[in-house]
């Protein structure tokens, strides 16, 4: 088995923290590691570091080079930018091709995810394995443990394997009566992201489902045979449509599987969903240093400081050297207009 792990995000989320020199994958958020190297660990016991492979925009191949140096640099797939799922995993594909047979297949996996149960997520990864050799694209659905108004949901259908159920639909992120009905049902799940194929199916699902993008991977192979694999196709790459691979092929074809599993995944998707993650005192509330609370809970506190609460709740403090968040930690994920404030108005150092 290979890995592909998608590392060109930007994490707005987590501003003013996760910045454009250095996003939310590179950031120890969650333990003493980055996350990007806790995924690679969490991979290592199933795949060799040799056939681990990450890609990422340009502005961060250095940042991964630091953070995974037991990676070979070559390893390392090139996008000239950030786009979305299909064009990165399409450009993966082409970059891989004649690496490894067409019957291999490839965990895909987010470089900024949380998983806390590794036993049980390797065990998923097996029965993953075995229903993509049936040239199916599979998935893993989370079951649900409240009724989130932030994932999208699989709903599956009939059992065909070992723990493995047909595809029926993919779901947007619902409002809260929707998503407590589907906590009511016990076939919807959580859209995790992560995904296992083998790489004839994945291709074979391109070609048909995606011409356009194939159209254009022929055309970027063909600059890498006439040029090397160090060639500018900057012009050819910025016209792929910026789809995510659940819209562009899962929900377009007809060979989907879920997987359901609980494995203590978190996309670990905001400065909200870190709190709930972390170690909290009697009152809940978090901090990375030492703090004085009277009268004050539910909040989250990120600074270097010293920091005093008084007669406040349900808050998320983060300083910078240059920048201070406060927010209702219900609102936090409202950070993401901040980030497009300051592009708006060109106040790029903040980014």
């Amino acid at each position: 088995m290979i890995a592909l792990i998608l590392a060109g995000g930007v994490g707005s989320r987590f501003w003013p923290l996760s910045r454009e020199d250095n996003p939310k994958q590179f950031l120890p958020i969650v333990s003493a590691d980055s996350m990007i190297r806790l995924t690679v660990d969490r991979l290592l016991k199933k795949v060799s570091i040799k056939d681990i492979y990450i890609v990422t925009a340009a502005n961060q191949v250095e940042l991964v080079k630091h953070h995974l140096p037991d990676l070979n640099p070559q390893n390392i797939i090139v996008e000239p930018f950030g786009m979305n799922t299909a064009p990165c995993i399409a450009l993966s594909l082409a970059w891989l091709e004649n690496k490894y047979p067409e019957d291999e297949t490839m965990l895909v996996a987010a470089a900024d995810h949380l998983i806390t149960d590794t036993k049980e997520f390797y065990n998923c990864v097996d029965i993953a394995q075995d229903t993509a050799r049936q040239d199916m694209l599979v998935t893993f659905g989370i079951t649900p443990s409240y009724p989130s108004t932030s994932y999208g949901y699989i709903e599956s259908g009939e059992l065909i394997g070992n723990k493995s159920f047909q595809v029926v639909s993919f779901k947007e992120k619902p409002d809260q009566k929707t998503a407590k009905m589907y906590l009511e049902t016990d076939n919807f799940f959580w859209n995790s992201g992560m995904f296992i194929w083998n790489l004839k199916t994945i291709r074979k699902a391109f070609i048909n489902l995606q011409p356009a993008i194939w159209e254009l991977l022929e055309k970027i192979k063909a600059d890498w045979q006439r040029y090397g694999k160090g060639s500018d196709f900057t012009s050819l790459y910025k016209q792929m449509p910026r789809l995510p691979v659940d819209i562009g092929i899962m929900e377009k074809s007809d060979n989907i599987a879920v997987i359901p599993s609980s494995f203590g995944w978190s996309d670990v998707g905001g400065w909200k969903a870190l709190h709930d993650l972390s170690t909290k005192d009697k009152n809940n509330n978090v901090s990375k240093r030492d703090f004085l609370a009277i009268d004050s809970s539910d909040n989250y506190i990120f600074s270097d400081k010293l920091i005093s609460l008084i007669g406040v709740n349900n808050l998320v403090i983060v300083e910078t050297e240059d920048s201070l968040l406060i927010a209702d930690k219900d609102r936090s994920e409202e950070v993401k207009k901040l980030v497009g404030y300051l592009k708006e108005n060109n106040m790029n150092g903040y980014l």
